[in-house]
């Protein structure tokens, strides 16, 4: 005997294949236009504020990786033209460290899902998530 499953049990399992942590700032113009690309493409997006929940040192070193530290940070923040990062920029632990304390430096958002992390609007990133 074959056992055939629903199609709403289909769908949820497709949708939990396709959830998604969406890291970033509310009000962001860009974290606001990334957010309606994904939610138009059926991705559940599960979202961390990181003003109220700041990423950790570590946190930040895991979703890194061996990727170029440079790449998360943001070059538009305030605080990166304050501290002249572009004329001196920061060892991987100084940006590290300086991200944790400041998320205003962190490129937003971002976007990780399957150990794939995406950052800023990246529409071919964000399509190739899954």
């Amino acid at each position: 005997m074959t056992v055939k499953k629903s199609p709403k049990r289909k769908r949820s399992a497709r949708a939990r294949a396709r959830r998604v942590q969406f890291l970033h700032k509310p009000g962001c113009t860009t974290c606001t236009k990334a957010r309606d690309f994904m939610e138009r493409r059926g991705y559940q997006l599960q979202y961390r504020d990181l003003w109220k929940e700041p990423l950790s040192a570590a946190e930040l070193e895991k979703l890194i990786g061996t990727r170029d530290h440079g790449e998360f940070l943001n070059t538009h923040s305030e605080v990166y033209r304050e501290k002249k990062l572009a004329e001196n920029p920061p060892t991987r632990r100084e940006a590290v460290r300086m991200m944790a304390k400041e998320p205003g430096l962190i490129r937003r958002p971002l976007i990780v899902a399957g150990g794939r992390v995406v950052l800023g609007f990246d529409e071919k990133g964000m399509a190739r998530l899954f």
